[in-house]
């Protein structure tokens, strides 16, 4: 079995706006609505994961002996 490719947060985000889109018509066959439903919650995980981590390295900057060291903490 071949090893999907990773998405990029913008596609997931992409394709999580389309999942929405079409269940929000509530023209979907309920099978596929479950299926849609259960992808958009994968997608909508990976992309609160991608943000934290964007946030948590954003957050940090490095320290005058080269440690990265949450921003809160310069100045004190």
């Amino acid at each position: 079995m071949a090893k999907e490719k990773t998405q990029t947060f913008e596609q997931s985000m992409a394709e999580l706006e389309v999942i929405v889109k079409q269940l929000e018509t509530g023209e979907v066959p309920l099978e596929e609505a479950l299926e849609q439903f259960q992808k958009g919650i994968e997608l909508s995980k990976v992309c609160q994961d991608t943000l934290a981590k964007a946030e948590e390295t954003l957050t940090k900057i490095m320290s005058d002996e080269g440690k990265e060291v949450p921003f809160e903490e310069v100045g004190e």
